[in-house]
């Protein structure tokens, strides 16, 4: 048997301060990977440190920029109407996460931290452009996703926001499980000034999320759904698995790339 003990700490150096005081600690920021992950009796930490009231979940405004705290939930990020404004695809896929007891309890930042292969902010980081901030430092999206449930953070390091630029267009399409509504599929597609295009697929990647460059080539050339009817994924480095196999995932990848570019224009 072990014993797992729970703090509450109001602010993000308590939070940190109490990480590296214990032997194997978590931090909780919304649950939604951890907690079915200590159900199923794969991890056994002996420290929880939720980070609900340390003050992370508010969304602001800088000129372009759209910081969003790590602590907000997905239900925050769906209804909010400066994120409707400035970035209407983040808010889509915010609404689009889970069920509604998912959307009230995960959070932004507990997603990129765990970088579920499945997840779907994943895709909307690495396609934007995003900066995650932490207490220690700012990470690039590019910089950040590792590999499979694998970032860049460090063990007692804490994402306090995400600061996501202004795209000139943006859409986020996926094909998801009918259960889970995780992505067998998701794709972002960001287009910035200068003809800068962004592409970027969860769900389907055997490394995890992915930016799919044969793609941003073709669009680069011309933004229609026309331009890519020719172009298809790679399925070597896709995953295969009881949900969809990676011909399939390459195949899907192709369709909802073309319904993200057709909802761009």
């Amino acid at each position: 048997m072990y014993a797992t003990s729970y703090i509450n700490p109001a602010k993000t150096a308590e939070a940190v301060k109490a990480m590296k005081q214990a032997s194997d600690g978590k931090f909780l920021a919304g649950g939604m990977t951890l907690i079915p992950t200590l159900k199923a009796r794969l991890a056994a930490p002996d420290m929880l440190i939720d980070l609900a009231q340390c003050g992370l979940s508010d969304i602001n405004i800088k000129a372009d920029i759209i910081e969003i705290g790590a602590m907000t939930n997905h239900a925050e990020v769906a209804s909010s109407e400066s994120v409707a404004d400035m970035i209407p695809a983040l808010a889509i896929l915010a609404g689009g996460i889970g069920d509604r007891q998912v959307r009230f309890r995960g959070t932004i930042g507990g997603s990129l931290a765990n970088n579920d292969p499945a997840a779907c902010y994943p895709a909307a980081a690495l396609a934007l452009g995003a900066t995650i901030h932490t207490h220690q430092r700012d990470i690039e999206a590019h910089k950040f996703f590792v590999g499979l449930f694998e970032t860049a953070l460090k063990e007692d390091e804490i994402i306090t926001s995400i600061s996501f630029p202004r795209p000139q267009a943006a859409a986020y399409v996926k094909y998801n499980n009918p259960a889970s509504r995780y992505a067998l599929v998701g794709v972002f597609v960001a287009r910035f000034d200068d003809n800068d295009i962004r592409v970027a697929v969860t769900g389907a990647g055997a490394g995890g999320v992915f930016r799919w460059e044969d793609a941003e080539r073709a669009l680069a050339q011309d933004f229609t759904s026309a331009a890519l009817e020719r172009v298809v994924a790679n399925p070597d480095i896709l995953m295969s698995d009881i949900h969809a196999a990676a011909d399939y995932r390459a195949h899907l990848i192709g369709v909802m790339t073309r319904r993200a570019v057709t909802n761009c224009v």
